[in-house]
């Protein structure tokens, strides 16, 4: 569809001239001789681009501008006059004019800024696309009751500057949390710079950090700015904090404290204002006990603890999940979307997804690649997620073992493997459930490799 130019000006000559040029040029044109008439044509019809004189008998172009702005902000308009002055262009362009154009009219100029007018909506358009595939990329989806006070307590925190620790699972959700608290944060126009601590080698981590002068070590060949520089006026989110050694752990809280640091090799004290966002899968308190995390550190970063609830205290929220992960799937590959079946639904509501959202979306992935059909059931679905079919294969195992000792053995140790995966291999949470002593679990662990 050829893109529409609206001319307006109360000139037939420069109307006609103009018409011409841009039909020649494939554009359809639409006209109008005065402000007023212009905006009853924008009202049936949005242009694409439109070209707006100065001085017209009904309302100038400064008032039909500042009118066209107010209802339809992302129209570009180019203002043309034959009596401009500099402080009527500076005038137009604050209101949102693209461009600023003298008569007589160089058609060759009007070409031009007609087509880099287009060129910027488009950019503007893919930008916002862009932004709102972010926005829905970092989206928390469900709306059962564990997902909503998750999203009431971010909602809470988010416009304030208090520092966050969000604990959960592997698979959760942490890093989608993170991103949620900058976009509703007074920060999200600034940098949201993340920290894989458990990536880091600590020889390494305070050059990542407070980044490094010139010629401060072997291979320093340029200087370079560390990731509490990159971060001042925004966020820092440092991921998997319990996994940074004890050495890495005492700097960060230095500069956490005093919100100060000085790069390898250099002498000038830097000062930044970051908001700190840490995640963790680990019991902090359980690594204060083994010596292997800070107590001061925990209480610095633990201001405002979120706990992310595993999939397995969401099983209302998978059905939306997977359409979610479907539709994904399905536009990125351009393959036909398929579809989940409710009994397909309902044995999935029953596994404990140890992997949690991460175990979901690779089982999305896997059944949209390699199921044929377009409704995926229940008996499609392939071990361990379909128990029932784990179930079955394990029944006729157990009867190929001669002795009672021997099936009751290998029954124990899956039926412990499993447990434990379903409790994110917590022994204190496995051994409550399943009812026997902590000291006793650990002991069939031991005995059985597991």
């Amino acid at each position: 569809m050829a893109d529409t130019v609206l001319i307006v000006d109360d000139e037939p000559s420069i109307i006609q001239s103009l018409h011409g040029i841009l039909t020649d040029e494939g554009f359809e044109v639409m006209t109008a001789d005065g402000g007023l008439k212009a905006l009853d044509i924008i009202k049936e019809t949005i242009p694409d681009i439109i070209l707006l004189d100065i001085w017209m008998p009904d309302i100038d172009g400064i008032e039909t501008l500042e009118r066209i702005r107010e209802l339809y902000p992302s129209v570009q308009v180019i203002m043309i006059s034959g009596h401009g002055t500099i402080e009527t262009a500076v005038r137009a362009t604050k209101l949102g004019a693209y461009d600023f154009i003298e008569k007589p009219l160089s058609l060759e100029k009007v070409l031009l800024s007609v087509n880099n007018a287009l060129k910027y909506n488009r950019m503007e358009t893919e930008l916002d696309l862009f932004k709102e595939r972010e926005r829905q990329r970092y989206q928390i989806t469900g709306h059962g009751r564990a997902i909503t006070e998750l999203k009431e307590q971010i909602k809470i925190v988010s416009p304030t500057d208090a520092w966050v620790l969000i604990v959960g699972e592997n698979g959760t959700g942490k890093e989608l949390v993170a991103h949620t608290i900058h976009r509703l944060s007074k920060r999200k126009d600034k940098p949201l710079i993340e920290v894989n601590c458990a990536a880091i080698p600590e020889d390494l981590i305070e050059s990542e950090l407070f980044g490094h002068e010139k010629g401060s070590f072997t291979g320093a060949t340029a200087m370079k700015s560390g990731k509490f520089d990159q971060a001042n006026n925004g966020m820092l989110f440092l991921d998997e904090i319990g996994d940074m050694s004890l050495k890495a752990q005492s700097k960060v809280l230095r500069i956490l404290q005093e919100q100060r640091f000085e790069r390898v090799g250099g002498s000038r004290t830097i000062k930044v204002d970051v908001r700190v966002i840490a995640a963790t899968n680990k019991n902090l308190e359980e690594e204060i006990a083994k010596g292997t995390f800070r107590e001061d550190l925990y209480f610095r970063l633990n201001v405002i603890p979120i706990r992310v609830p595993p999939l397995r205290e969401r099983v209302d929220d998978i059905n939306e999940l997977m359409n979610e992960f479907l539709d994904e799937f399905s536009l990125d590959t351009k393959k036909e979307r398929k579809f989940l079946s409710p009994d397909a639904l309902e044995l999935l509501k029953r596994y404990s997804w140890p992997g949690n959202i991460r175990e979901l979306k690779n089982l999305v992935e896997r059944m949209a690649i390699m199921y044929p059909g377009k409704v995926i059931h229940a008996k499609d679905i392939p071990p361990p997620f379909n128990t029932s079919r784990i179930a079955e294969s394990k029944l006729e195992s157990f009867f190929s073992f001669d002795s009672l000792k021997e099936a009751r053995e290998i029954f124990e140790k899956n039926f412990i493997e499993s447990k434990l995966k379903e409790f994110g291999g917590n022994i204190s949470k496995t051994a409550e459930a399943i009812g026997v002593e902590r000291s006793n679990l650990h002991k069939k662990i031991k005995t059985y490799g597991l």
